[in-house]
C-alpha cells in the first residue's frame, strides 16, 4: 500500500500550514528634471543604457523632460529605483550634466 500524502517511511504526517499570501514590493516612479544644459541626446542615452528603453519611448520621455519638466524613466522597487537614480547622477556628473533624477513612491 503507498504512503499517504503528508506521511513519510517513519509513519510521520507533516502538517501543512494555510498558505501565507505575498504582497507585492511597494513601487516607485524614477523621475528625471529638465534643466537648461543637459543635451537631449544625453537624455535618451540615459534612458537607453541606464533604463533599457527602446529608441521611440527613449525619444518620446525626454521630449515629455523637456516639454513639461519632467518625465517618468520607470516604476521599480525600492532598491531598484535608488539604484537607477544613483546611476544617473554618477552619469551626468562624469558627463558634466545637471541632471537630476528622483524618485518618488507610485501613488
Amino acid at each position: 500500500m503507498p504512503p499517504l500524502k503528508g506521511s513519510s517511511k517513519t509513519g510521520a504526517t507533516t502538517k501543512i500550514r494555510g498558505s501565507a499570501k505575498l504582497q507585492a514590493p511597494p513601487l516607485y516612479r524614477v523621475i528625471l528634471h529638465n534643466d537648461n544644459y543637459t543635451t537631449r541626446d544625453f537624455v535618451v542615452w540615459v534612458l537607453r543604457e541606464v533604463f533599457r528603453k527602446a529608441e521611440l519611448e527613449a525619444v518620446s520621455i525626454m521630449l515629455s523632460v523637456h516639454q513639461k519638466g519632467v518625465g517618468v524613466a520607470g516604476v521599480y522597487p525600492f532598491q531598484i529605483a535608488e539604484t537607477k537614480t544613483e546611476q544617473v547622477r554618477q552619469l551626468a556628473e562624469r558627463h558634466e550634466f545637471p541632471l537630476l533624477c528622483t524618485f518618488e513612491p507610485d501613488i
